[in-house]
This record gives C-alpha cells, structure tokens and sequence, in this order.
C-alpha cells in the first residue's frame, strides 16, 4: 500500500497537482471521456484543486470549471485551459449557491470528491459520507443540464445500494468505477452517471 501511495504522490508533484486525488478523476475520464472540449464543469468539495486544473485541461480554453469549497482556492487561467473560478462558501448555504450561478447557471458536468472529517468508526463515516453524495446529487436538479454527466466520490456500506439506484434512475447509463489509485483498504467508490434525465 505504502508504494502505491508513494507513487501516486510523486507522480501528482511531478505533474503539478496539488493532491495525488486528481487520479480518481482522470483515470475515469481516460476510460469513459465524460468531460468534453469546452464543456463547463461544476466542481464541489474541490480543495486543494486537483480535479479543477485536471478538468480545465481537458476542457479547454473554450469551457469553464467553477470550484466550491469550504477552504479558499484562487482563480486561475493558463494558456490551453479552461478559466477556473473558486468559490469559498457551504454547498448547502443559498448564498453560495446564487454565487455558483453568478458565474454559471448550469453545467455540463457536475464532479464531487467531497469527504467527511472521518471519526475512525466505519458506519458513522460512511453516513456522513453518503449524505454529502445525496446533496452532490440533489445538486443535479440544479445546475445540471439534460444530458449531462455526474461523478461522485461516495463510501460504501449501509444504503449505499438504495442511493446507487435512485441515481440510476436519473441518469441514461450509470456505473460504479473503483479507481487503481485509490487505496486497496479503502471504502471509497465513484458513482458514474451519463445522459442526465433533466
């Protein structure tokens, strides 16, 4: 385990990327090509950044990703990429929500890498982690336009299945991706929505 971390940190330092997380996102994307050139893309739970510059690469210098975090981010434009605008605030806060909206009113694809401060005990983490996959979802009726792509870090256990199939419902094609680069012992999976039924 201890190597295939020590791998995946020194590949994102070597690329530029702030956390070695990015992998979750481009590993998908190389295999299933939801992001598309100059599509726009609602990133939630996004310090320190990674999946924003990952997906602004793909993107282009014609598409757009707004960042929402709790911790603060700064904006950034680069040669070849899309603009990257941050957002300091609670994705559950109307305030931040009229500020998403400011700069976009709806996206092509909505990411979520959010996590909760984990406690050490399975079912309690694994909760709070699935109620921050149900408000990323809740989102998509928000800001979602039809036919586009959600793809959300979620803990499995308890309800997980219940929560998988109600996105299902919503989307054309769905599935559960496990990334190489997530860690063999963890519980984290990537639900993979397509073709949002808006």
């Amino acid at each position: 385990m201890k190597k295939v971390q020590d791998y995946y940190f020194k590949k994102a330092k070597r690329e530029k990327y702030p956390a070695r997380s990015v992998y979750k996102l481009e590993e998908a994307q190389e295999k299933y090509h939801f992001l598309k050139r100059g599509h726009k893309a609602l990133d939630i739970g996004s310090y320190p950044g990674s999946w924003s510059i990952y997906a602004s690469r793909v993107l282009g210098p014609q598409g757009l990703v707004v960042g929402v975090d709790l911790q603060d981010g700064k904006p950034m434009r680069q040669s070849g990429r899309s603009r990257i605008e941050f957002i300091r605030g609670d994705i559950t806060g109307d305030e931040t929500l009229e500020t998403i909206r400011i700069h976009c009113s709806s996206f092509d694809a909505l990411l979520s890498d959010m996590a909760p401060n984990t406690t050490g005990n399975k079912w309690a983490d694994q909760q709070k982690s699935l109620e921050l996959s149900r408000r990323a979802f809740a989102l998509c009726n928000d800001f979602l336009r039809s036919g586009g792509c959600f793809y959300c870090k979620v803990f499995e256990g308890e309800d997980f299945k219940e929560f998988y199939d109600t996105v299902r419902l919503c989307f054309t094609n769905s599935r559960i991706v496990k990334p190489k680069s997530s860690r063999r012992e963890s519980r984290e999976v990537f639900i993979l929505g397509l073709g949002f039924k808006n």
